[in-house]
C-alpha cells in the first residue's frame, strides 16, 4: 500500500520519485522472473532431449522410449561363495565358504537419461546385516561396466581333508575384501541394446546379437582366524570379448544372454599360513567370466523383469592349491513411464 501511494503521488520530492522508479523496476524484474526461469528449462530441456535421441543406431531395431519421465523399483539380491582345492603333504583338500545373502530395494526416478537412486536394506536397519556392499552399474550403448566392493564377515561353510573328518567353519573366522569390475565395448551398437536389458533406457524392437570386448579385475584380501592364521593377497587383470544376444520372440519381449571370459594378463598372489608361504603358481587357463541374463516384459506405458549377472574368477592348480570365486547378483524390477 505504501508502495502504490508513492507511485501515484505525483507531488512526491524528486529523491522519492527517484526510489519509486527503482522500486517498479525490482517489481518489474520479479514479475518476469518466472517467465525468464521458464525459458531456462525449456532451453535445458531442448539440449537434454536432443542428447537422448541422438546416436548412430538402427530404429528398425533400436529406439529411446518416447516419454521423459521414468519411475523404478528394484528389489536386489547378492551372494558370494570361495572355494579352494588342492594337495597338503601328499593328501587332497577342499573347502567352501558362503556369503551371508545381501537383499536391497531400490526406489529411482529418470528424465531424459538422467537418473536419481535411493537404495535400502532393511536387514541391516534392523541390525541383522553387519557386512557392507557396494554396486555400481552403468549400461551405455557402446560402453558399459559393473563395479562390486564387497566387505564381509559372514561367511560360513566347510573344510574336508582327505583321511578327516569334515570341518563346519563358523561366521567371523574369516573376513574378505572383494572388488570385482567388468568393462565391455560392443561393436554392434546400431542394432544390439545392454540398457535395452539391464536399465530399460532403450527398447529392443528385433532380435539382434554382438561381439564384445572385455576387460575384467578382480582384488581380494582375506583374513582366516582358525587352527592357524591365513592371510591372502591377490590381484587379477584379464582381457578377452564373448557375444551377447537379444531375443525379441514376440511384441513387448525381451531375452537377453551374454558372456564374456576374460583371460588373466596379469596376476599377483600372495598367500601365507602362519609363517609358512605357499605359492600360487599360473596354471593356464585362469580366468575371469562374466555371464549376463534377462527377461524383460514391456506393456504401454509399464515395463517389469528381471536380471541377472555373474562373476567367476579361476586361479591356480587343483595339483597344488587353486582358488575360485563366484559373486552374484539378481535383479526384479518394475518402472512406469510417464
Amino acid at each position: 500500500m505504501i508502495i502504490a501511494s508513492r507511485v501515484t503521488d505525483n507531488t512526491s520530492p524528486p529523491a522519492h520519485r527517484g526510489s519509486t522508479i527503482a522500486i517498479f523496476l525490482v517489481l518489474m524484474s520479479c514479475m518476469t522472473m518466472p517467465l525468464s526461469s521458464q525459458n531456462i528449462f525449456r532451453r535445458v530441456d531442448s539440449i537434454l532431449t536432443k542428447n537422448y535421441h541422438k546416436g548412430n543406431i538402427d530404429t528398425t531395431y533400436v529406439t529411446r522410449p518416447s516419454s521423459k519421465w521414468t519411475l523404478k523399483a528394484q528389489f536386489n539380491l547378492s551372494g558370494a561363495k570361495i572355494e579352494s582345492e588342492g594337495i597338503e603333504n601328499g593328501k587332497h583338500f577342499k573347502s567352501a565358504l558362503t556369503a551371508e545373502y545381501k537383499s536391497t530395494i531400490s526406489l529411482g526416478v529418470s528424465y531424459l537419461g538422467l537418473s536419481l537412486n535411493l537404495s535400502l536394506n532393511p536387514a541391516k536397519l534392523m541390525g541383522k546385516y553387519h557386512d557392507y556392499e557396494l554396486n555400481l552399474s552403468s549400461y551405455g550403448k557402446r560402453f558399459g561396466f559393473d563395479f562390486s566392493y564387497q566387505d564381509a564377515k559372514n561367511f560360513t561353510g566347510w573344510h574336508d581333508h582327505e583321511g578327516m573328518d569334515r570341518i563346519e567353519l563358523s561366521a567371523d573366522i574369516l573376513s574378505v575384501k572383494t572388488i570385482n569390475l567388468n568393462a565391455y565395448y560392443i561393436f554392434n551398437a546400431r542394432r544390439f541394446s545392454y540398457p535395452a536389458a539391464f536399465s530399460q533406457s532403450y527398447i529392443q524392437h528385433r532380435s539382434a546379437g554382438s561381439f564384445l570386448l572385455a576387460a575384467s579385475g578382480m582384488s581380494q584380501r582375506a583374513k582366516l582366524d582358525w587352527e592357524q592364521k591365513m592371510d591372502l593377497k591377490m590381484l587379477n587383470i584379464a582381457i578377452g570379448g564373448g557375444y551377447g544376444y537379444n531375443f525379441v520372440p514376440a511384441r513387448g519381449w525381451l531375452l537377453h544372454i551374454s558372456a564374456l571370459p576374460t583371460f588373466i594378463v596379469y596376476s599377483n598372489t600372495s598367500l601365507s599360513f602362519g609363517d609358512v608361504h605357499v605359492p600360487l603358481h599360473y596354471h593356464f587357463p585362469e580366468v575371469i567370466i562374466t555371464g549376463r541374463g534377462a527377461v524383460v516384459r514391456q506393456e504401454r506405458k509399464i515395463f517389469y523383469g528381471a536380471s541377472a549377472v555373474y562373476n567367476f574368477t579361476n586361479i591356480g592348480n587343483e595339483k597344488s592349491l587353486a582358488l575360485h570365486n563366484q559373486k552374484w547378483r539378481l535383479r526384479a524390477f518394475f518402472g512406469l513411464r510417464l
